[in-house]
């Protein structure tokens, strides 16, 4: 994940004091995710808290301007530029049934072995075991985004 950088050249708009030691925050939770020892885990699954703390700064971006409208356009604007949140993803949180998406991997039907969307987008009540525990993404370990 890119760390939270400025352009040298221009400043930040106004506003980016507001939200620069949060977005730390998430920074150093990020290099403390990238650098913890996998060992014992499987493969995917060491990238779980990365995939976690992706989706918590692009939430927080996004709930800044779209639900609280706390930030201006050109600050949210200089953030996805910086590629501080993710656009896509924000992108598909605007769309109807996608509000809680995890990650775009579980949308994504080439990632699966059958061609469909990952298990954590299924309704909990819809599974024929709706209170089996080891139900969890294999791509970000999400346990149910689907709303």
């Amino acid at each position: 994940m890119p760390k939270v950088r400025r352009a040298r050249n221009k400043p930040p708009p106004e506003g980016w004091e507001l939200i620069e030691p949060t977005l730390e925050e998430l920074e150093a939770k990020m290099r403390d995710a990238e650098t913890e020892s996998h060992e014992g885990k499987r493969k995917t699954e060491s990238l779980w808290p990365i995939f976690k703390i992706h989706h918590q700064r692009s939430r927080y971006i996004y709930d800044l301007f779209y639900k609280r409208k706390a930030i201006s356009r050109e600050l949210y604007d200089y953030c996805i530029k910086q590629r501080i949140a993710d656009q896509a993803l924000i992108a598909k949180w605007k769309k109807q049934g996608y509000e809680n998406l995890c990650c775009l991997r579980c949308i994504q039907v080439r990632d699966t072995n059958f061609g469909t969307n990952c298990i954590c987008r299924v309704p909990r009540e819809k599974l024929e075991d709706p209170n089996t525990t080891t139900r969890e993404c294999i791509h970000c370990g999400c346990r149910g985004c689907s709303g």
